[in-house]
């Protein structure tokens, strides 16, 4: 085999592993929210946090009916510069950590 022949096999190679990297990609996105009937009947939604959010039907059809609310509610808090984006929300627990990694470094060992 040349080494044009295995660079060619390579190449090849490599765009199938990059496509299949890019499908499981799309596929853990389309996944990232989910819903999940829970032991107690109610609705879990997974995806928001650390936690799912659970609610029974009626609650869930009810919080559905105010999302109109809840979105200009939103929108106002954030005109009023009160909501934590989620960059922001990483950025101070980045900051936070940092400033502990630092003041432990800082403190004298006995």
């Amino acid at each position: 085999m040349s080494k044009l022949e295995e660079m060619q096999a390579k190449i090849e190679a490599l765009e199938a592993a990059n496509k299949l990297l890019k499908d499981k990609a799309e596929a853990s996105a389309k996944a990232r929210f989910r819903c999940q009937v829970s032991e107690k009947k109610a609705v879990s939604f997974y995806g928001l946090g650390r936690f799912p959010v659970t609610l029974y039907r009626e609650q869930w059809i009810s919080l559905g009916q105010q999302m109109a609310t809840i979105l200009a509610f939103c929108e106002e808090q954030e005109k009023a510069g009160k909501l934590q984006t989620e960059a922001e929300k990483v950025a101070a627990k980045a900051a936070s950590k940092a400033a502990a990694a630092a003041k432990k470094a800082e403190a004298p060992t006995v």
